[in-house]
């Protein structure tokens, strides 16, 4: 039985070509993501790309996505009762305050996340899958860990699914408690360098038909109380990729797509650079037969008069501004393409730009993320939200939830964009309506009813006991024109209590008056 050290690096065979491009990559963005000798402390050292877009345009879009699959202001999933199960085991008129506990439930997890390091870490592994494609992060007791593709090797079957994971990572004896184990041979092929107070060390993650298991081992040795395990659906190693390709076990990036673009960026940029220098260096040429004497001129001060003649004085000049000219054309285009690619927004600079320029080049840039949320709330916010809720039931943190009866939504990343679309199409329509045919069209066209759900369904918002039914409005109307006759039987009354006498035979309209109001006062209210 192979080991994990051995497992690693024929794992690792299959990495070579994916983590070729990784460097690529992250050389023309963020070198320090990924950088080629990350195992040498004492030597770490990156290619400094000539450029800057690629890094505005990875920490943009990385920002982006931070915010719709967490976003700060509310939550990213919901907590509802399956309506498959409504009537049978949950009675309907308890749906309500199954809501607000679920409610409850939900802030304390959210609570939880806000108390704990992950948006930092995943902030961090949502770089590595904007540039690199791949990212491995465990979900541990101690918080969020986020490893690098030059850190791990995957395998995947023929669906896509995950079934072995490997990760190498340098540690200290110490912090191991393991000093014995400079007492092993010295073989660079385990990991134990000749006087390295450091050792590689081999997890080993594997998928059975119970759940997962994992180890870690050191100089092929295992480690103490390093066995852990898992639900299939609750574990803590979460492989992302950004861009699945059919028969790949690893993902491609966003950078990938448009590396083309970002080389040639970089050659034009280094240069420009290089040119601008050049043409900035000031040279001063002296004819060979001129009186001038060269140390003259170099010595002469500003406003010095000395002897010469200015013909025969010159200034090299490069000559290259039409050259120049269309590099900058070209690498304004560069710019710009990839500034829609990464979702930088620009905004047409003048003077009657409006909000609703704004606003529509907004939107048009949270249509693209459409496609890279799909495949981010599929492998990491459903299982991120199944091992939280995992671990913080068994710390008892929030009460256990019956998976019969409980399913949880996500409503962040390609669903949040889908209702806000929904918000903006309905809003849009109704302004549409009132503007072109009047308010009075709205009144005798449009159900009132109707736009207040469709628009609590765009937002997110349960209307339960917030907007009043039909049949509540209609009592209350029925209320207010009891209240108003009797305030006008009661005004009328006063007035006929007020008059003077009157003879019955001569006013017989006046005692009918007065006698349909006395019976009216007397009802109770």
């Amino acid at each position: 039985m192979k080991n994990a050290r051995q497992r690693y690096n024929e794992l690792s065979s299959h990495r070579e070509q994916f983590l070729h491009i990784a460097y690529e990559c992250a050389e023309l963005t963020i070198p320090t993501l990924l950088m080629r000798n990350e195992g040498d402390a004492l030597y770490q050292s990156f290619h400094t790309p000539w450029q800057s877009v690629g890094a505005k345009g990875v920490t943009t879009l990385s920002s982006k996505l931070m915010l719709g699959l967490l976003p700060p202001s509310t939550s990213f999933f919901k907590l509802q009762v399956d309506d498959s199960k409504l009537g049978e085991d949950v009675p309907p008129e308890a749906k309500s305050e199954l809501d607000l506990s679920f409610a409850k439930v939900e802030r304390m997890i959210m609570d939880s996340i806000a108390g704990s390091t992950d948006r930092v870490q995943i902030f961090s592994a949502l770089k590595h899958l904007i540039v690199t494609g791949n990212s491995l992060v465990f979900m541990g007791k101690q918080g969020m860990k986020v490893y690098p593709l030059n850190r791990y090797c995957v395998e995947r079957d023929g669906n896509g699914e995950v079934t072995e994971i490997v990760t190498k990572e340098r540690v200290s004896k110490k912090l191991l408690g393991m000093e014995e184990l400079d007492d092993g041979p010295n073989d660079d092929s385990k990991g134990d360098y000749s006087g390295s107070k450091d050792v590689d060390v081999y997890t080993c993650v594997k998928l059975y038909d119970n759940g997962w298991r994992w180890h870690q081992e050191a100089n092929d040795r295992l480690l103490p109380n390093s066995v852990g395990k898992a639900p299939k659906d609750k574990t803590p190693w979460l492989p992302l990729r950004f861009v699945t390709v059919d028969g790949e076990d690893y993902g491609r990036s966003r950078v990938e797509e448009f590396l083309g673009d970002l080389k040639s960026l970089e050659a034009l940029m280094q240069a420009i650079v290089e040119g601008s220098a050049a043409a900035a260096k000031v040279v001063f040429t002296v004819s060979p037969s001129s009186v001038t004497k060269p140390s003259s001129l170099a010595n002469a001060g500003n406003g010095a008069i000395i002897q010469g003649r200015p013909d025969d004085i010159g200034v090299v000049q490069v000559g290259k501004t039409a050259d120049f000219q269309t590099a900058y054309q070209m690498i304004n285009i560069l710019e710009r393409r990839l500034a829609e690619a990464f979702l930088v927004l620009s905004v047409r600079q003048s003077e009657r730009t409006t909000a609703e320029e704004v606003r529509m080049t907004q939107m048009e840039l949270e249509r693209q993320l459409g496609g890279l949320f799909s495949l981010l709330t599929t492998e990491f916010l459903i299982p991120y939200l199944k091992r939280k809720m995992h671990t913080l039931t068994q710390s008892k943190e929030i009460p256990a939830i019956p998976k019969s009866l409980v399913k949880p939504t996500i409503v962040a990343g390609i669903n949040a964009l889908g209702r806000g679309q929904d918000r903006e199409a309905l809003m849009q329509f109704i302004t549409t309506i009132s503007q072109t045919m009047g308010p009075e069209a709205l009144a005798q066209f449009l159900n009132p009813d109707e736009a207040i759900k469709r628009l609590a369904a765009a937002q997110g918002i349960d209307i339960l006991n917030l907007v009043k039914s039909v049949d509540e409005r209609n009592a209350d109307q029925e209320k207010a024109m009891q209240a108003q006759q009797m305030q006008s039987l009661t005004d009328q009354a006063g007035k006929l209590a007020n008059a003077p006498m009157l003879d019955p035979s001569k006013n017989p309209e006046a005692l009918e008056a007065v006698s349909a109001a006395v019976p009216a006062l007397q009802q109770p209210q």
